[in-house]
């Protein structure tokens, strides 16, 4: 049996907590918040931590040092974190639904993610090249994110 199915997200590893995200890259873009709805839209601008190549952070031990309003996944925080990626396997565990079949973990090969077409490699621009106000202009619907 999986390890994810059979622990409390509090009960995991480190090692076994990391290992949930999938490396899709979804979590590091910026948001933006309709502030008549509270509606959250993705963009496919990148914090700028962000290595768009590997789909992973450039500092991870360090990233709160140099991106203060970094969001630190937790057990905790999870029921908080409505923006999170419809295809994120820390939602997917936290709501009881199975990991897709693309998942690392269940396809056993890293690059699944990718081959997929769930992640966001290659696809994005980092922040300091978007001015603030044409932000707006790169809202964009991921794979895996239609319904949301």
């Amino acid at each position: 049996m999986a390890f994810w199915t059979e622990k409390s997200l509090a009960d995991l590893s480190e090692q076994e907590w990391e290992s949930l995200c999938d490396g899709c890259g979804k979590c590091c873009l910026i948001r933006l918040e309709d502030e008549d709805t509270g509606d959250i839209h993705t963009t496919d601008v990148h914090c700028k931590l962000f290595d768009s190549a590997s789909c992973r952070c450039s500092n991870y031990p360090d990233r709160k040092a140099h991106v203060p309003d970094c969001v630190k996944l937790t057990p905790d925080t999870l029921a908080e974190l409505t923006w999170l990626p419809m295809t994120c396997a820390y939602r997917l565990v936290y709501e009881g639904k199975p990991l897709f079949d693309w998942h690392p973990l269940v396809s056993g090969e890293a690059d699944s993610v990718h081959k997929a077409g769930m992640s966001v490699a290659h696809q994005t621009v980092p922040e300091g090249q978007v001015k603030l106000r044409h932000l707006v202009r790169r809202i964009r619907i991921w794979p895996g994110e239609e319904g949301a």
